[in-house]
């Protein structure tokens, strides 16, 4: 545990030393304010009965922040090492594989929330601005964060497992986006298909982002989801580790 733990603080510290990281948290900051921006302006001071956290949901910069993000945030974590050489000193250590692949995937999930934060501070202000009490809703505020949590857990692992293919930062950036744009794009295959309901499109639906993201966003939280997202994470991680022990193998 020790060992992990220490791993952990080093992969935070280099994020935070970083010119690259601060960029991402000031484009998603940017992009946040701009959202609730365009909200304000499309509200025009008129009531919604939807909980404001569904309605910056259903904004494309929400999505613009969740799909370009991860692979930012994650595409130096195996790549960078191997470049610069410091991966083999890394693996020579009195450390196990998979406290490093745990490691690195903590820190960037760590850094991934703390990016999401401001999105709690801009909801506070719109409430004290409007002066309406019911628009900041704890439940659906709590189960947006846990939405958004889940489906970080998936793109940093997912992000992992990219990174840990290649030696260039790039072509790691490149795979997780491609592979986190299909996910994404999947949400949108339900409705292109016939409407009676088959195996087809009810696995279609469980699998939808956009579907379980708009449940999080009024407060609803179904185990299903919960199964998915976590399953999912376990199985890139999964696949992280094996690339990692294939070291051994050459």
């Amino acid at each position: 545990m020790q060992a992990y733990l220490t791993l952990t603080r080093r992969e935070l510290a280099s994020f935070f030393v970083s010119m690259s990281c601060y960029v991402v948290i000031a484009g998603a900051v940017f992009l946040m304010g701009l959202s609730f921006v365009s909200i304000i302006t499309a509200l025009e001071g008129q009531a919604t009965p939807m909980p404001i956290t569904e309605v910056f949901y259903i904004s494309e910069y929400f999505w613009l922040i969740l799909l370009f993000s991860a692979p930012i945030i994650t595409m130096r974590l195996f790549s960078l090492e191997k470049f610069t050489g410091t991966f083999e000193t890394l693996m020579t250590t009195p450390v196990s594989d998979l406290q490093v692949v745990l490691a690195k995937f903590t820190a960037a999930l760590v850094f991934y929330m703390v990016m999401w934060l401001p999105l709690a501070f801009f909801v506070i202000v719109l409430r004290y601005v409007s002066r309406d009490t019911s628009l900041l809703d704890p439940g659906a505020l709590g189960a947006t964060f846990l939405g958004i949590l889940l489906i970080g857990m998936l793109y940093m692992a997912i992000g992992c497992f990219a990174s840990s293919l290649t030696r260039s930062q790039i072509t790691a950036a490149m795979i997780s986006a491609a592979i986190g744009i299909s996910l994404f794009i999947l949400s949108f295959v339900t409705d292109k298909l016939p409407m009676e309901r088959s195996w087809i499109t009810e696995t279609l639906g469980a699998i939808s982002m956009v579907a379980h993201m708009q449940d999080f966003s009024r407060g609803a939280v179904d185990t299903r989801c919960l199964v998915f997202y976590l399953s999912l994470t376990a199985f890139f991680l999964f696949l992280t580790l094996r690339v990692v022990e294939s070291r051994r193998w050459k």
